[in-house]
């Protein structure tokens, strides 16, 4: 036994030394000298990558990588990203921002496209949030004018492509479309010398474990323009005039396009990141395939702020392994067993925003930055009888981005490029569009049965070209549920504001009714702008009034959704003669239900001068 004991001791080294000659120094750094660590918990490249790391012809190194450039790509994140982080990935398959089924969806109401099935990018089967089972088709089975839109203008605006051609908008796809970001103009500015202003790459190596809102802007820049609202910009109505050292100014952005400051979201101005108010759920999915991006989203403002009736709901950390502790890990202040968490609409804890002190404070992901939440419940002014189904936006909204009259031209005489098949096909796209407008912006019923601000959901006046180059179809509107009308949609614009929209102006100004630009005429509203297949209807509103008859006239195009009734618009109107001597929202007759009966008898009655 001591023999054996003293033979070991004498090869012992020898045994280590062993071990270390066959970790050999990987041959990706003699290359990539200087190139970041993704993150400390991603040491390997080829553990991300693939590849043989033990080659030293780069050909055949490179031979069985995944990508090269990008491994978090959807076609390989089942061998790469997947393989440690299967959770997120099964999160993440069901994502409205990878799936794109709402945007598909209403791309197909309001262009003619069918209502069968439900279309995403992908042939994919998933579970709704009752358990039942949800089948995907994917696009490219859209044989239609919608289909052809989507894959063509509005794919790119998804996680799983990647877009790489446009100014301060280019992403990569899958997990890096976020945690790896490009910079303006997608050439990587790090320390590796070989990579060094190579396109298209991320600015860095390095993970981004928490996305900045300069990641948000990559997507959210067009369509809605949440992202410009949200920081207080806007790119409407302005030409690409040179004002800043001969550039159109004061900052371009892609699309050619020029953008102006106005007033910035509230959240925005306090410092706040996209992601300190959206969870990950937000975000990345929960698992479950939703249809629109509503039902998807489960923050509210009342989650922080309180409602009229009750302030929010929190619950107590009691288990180490709680989400939410596994989420803080790379917070400033990570969640511990405990604390307060302040819940979701959805009933689910937030990670960043805590009950302390009898107080809501939202703590900056990034940042650790604490933001006191104003509470609202049992204010006067948030306790208006009536006003129970106003969504919270109806009145704090500062902004509403609105396109009026798309005029889209699709050619089939010429070639365009499909983004989801990858290669040109037969049929090319552009657009122009009328007009643009940041306020008064328009209110209806939204797909919560709430009063919410509308934009233009959309106004599209379709040309279809032949072959040929002959017209086949000219400025043509398409129908929605049998109907040619144009569209508006429930919108939140992202452009929260301290101050509400005054009660004077929101109950007398018809345009918050739906009119759009107008003038009063005795008892009838009389549209200025008007729709260029119209003599007398509005392109900036969905409704008008005729002698005190109220007619809807064109669609608000998501579920549940519709423009208010006479009934509702008659009694918002009424409600002006109140505030002739009650202008204070807090005032105690708005604190019980309005008499309108009496109203009306006071607007019927005969004055001396009649």
């Amino acid at each position: 036994m001591i023999r054996v004991l003293i033979a070991i001791f004498f090869l012992l080294p020898f045994l280590l030394v062993g071990c270390g000659s066959q970790s050999t120094t990987s041959q990706c750094e003699y290359c990539h000298a200087g190139l970041e660590l993704a993150s400390d918990t991603h040491q390997k490249c080829i553990d991300c990558h693939g590849g043989d790391e033990t080659l030293t012809d780069k050909k055949a190194a490179h031979a069985s990588m995944y990508g090269p450039r990008n491994p978090s790509a959807p076609k390989f994140w089942e061998k790469t990203c997947g393989k440690c982080h299967q959770y997120q990935l099964d999160r993440v398959r069901s994502n409205l921002m990878l799936t794109n089924t709402g945007f598909i969806k209403n791309i197909r109401l309001t262009w003619e496209g069918g209502e069968e099935y439900l279309y995403a990018t992908q042939d994919q089967k998933l579970y709704d949030a009752q358990g039942n089972p949800v089948e995907h088709h994917s696009v490219l089975k859209l044989r239609n004018l919608a289909g052809e839109l989507y894959r063509k203008y509005c794919s790119l605006c998804h996680v799983g492509m990647e877009s790489h051609r446009s100014w301060k908008a280019s992403h990569a796809s899958g997990c890096a479309a976020c945690h790896f970001p490009f910079n303006e103009n997608g050439t990587y500015q790090g320390n590796d010398l070989a990579m060094k202003n190579k396109w298209p790459h991320s600015a860095s190596h390095q993970m981004e474990p928490l996305p900045t809102n300069e990641v948000c802007f990559r997507c959210h820049n067009r369509s809605g323009r949440i992202a410009l609202s949200y920081q207080g910009m806007n790119d409407g109505n302005n030409g690409l005039v040179p004002v800043n050292n001969g550039f159109p100014g004061p900052e371009l952005i892609s699309g050619a396009r020029n953008v102006t400051h106005i007033q910035g979201d509230i959240h925005f101005d306090k410092g706040m990141d996209c992601i300190d108010c959206h969870t990950s759920r937000d975000v990345m999915g929960d698992g479950y395939a939703y249809e629109n991006m509503y039902q998807q989203t489960e923050v509210a403002c009342e989650d922080c702020h309180g409602s009229g009736d009750e302030g929010p709901r929190y619950e107590v950390v009691e288990r180490e392994n709680h989400d939410a502790v596994r989420e803080s890990r790379n917070y400033q202040r990570q969640v511990k067993t405990g604390d307060k968490l302040v819940l979701t609409s959805k009933g689910r804890p937030y990670s960043n925003v805590f009950y302390q002190d009898g107080k809501i404070v939202v703590v900056g992901k990034r940042d650790g930055q604490e933001h006191i939440s104003k509470q609202i419940a049992a204010t006067p002014e948030h306790t208006i009888v009536g006003h129970e189904r106003m969504e919270c936006y109806a009145c704090h909204s500062a902004a509403v981005p609105q396109c009026f009259g798309c005029h889209t031209q699709y050619d089939q005489s010429q070639k365009g490029m499909d983004f989801v098949r990858g290669r040109e096909t037969r049929g090319k796209f552009s657009e122009t569009e009328d007009y643009r407008s940041l306020y008064p912006f328009s209110l209806a019923l939204d797909q919560r049965g709430k009063i919410a601000p509308m934009t233009p959901g959309c106004q599209t006046f379709v040309t279809v070209l032949d072959r040929h180059g002959n017209v086949q179809k000219e400025e043509y509107v398409a129908n929605f549920r049998g109907k040619q009308q144009l569209r508006f949609a429930p919108f939140y614009s992202h452009n929260t504001a301290l101050k509400a929209v005054s009660c004077r102006e929101c109950h007398a100004d018809p345009a918050f009714l739906g009119f759009g630009q107008h003038v009063v005429a005795g008892q009838s509203v009389e549209s200025t702008l008007i729709c260029e297949k119209s003599d007398e209807l509005p392109l900036d509103g969905f409704m008008v009034m005729k002698q005190g008859e109220v007619q809807s006239f064109s669609a608000v195009v998501r579920e549940h959704s519709r423009p208010l009734n006479e009934h509702e618009v008659r009694r918002a109107l009424m409600v002006n003669q109140c505030l002739v001597c009650h202008d204070d929202p807090k005032d105690a007759i708005y604190q019980q239900a309005l008499d309108y009966d009496q109203i009306d008898r006071c607007l019927q009655r005969v004055t001396p001068d009649r």
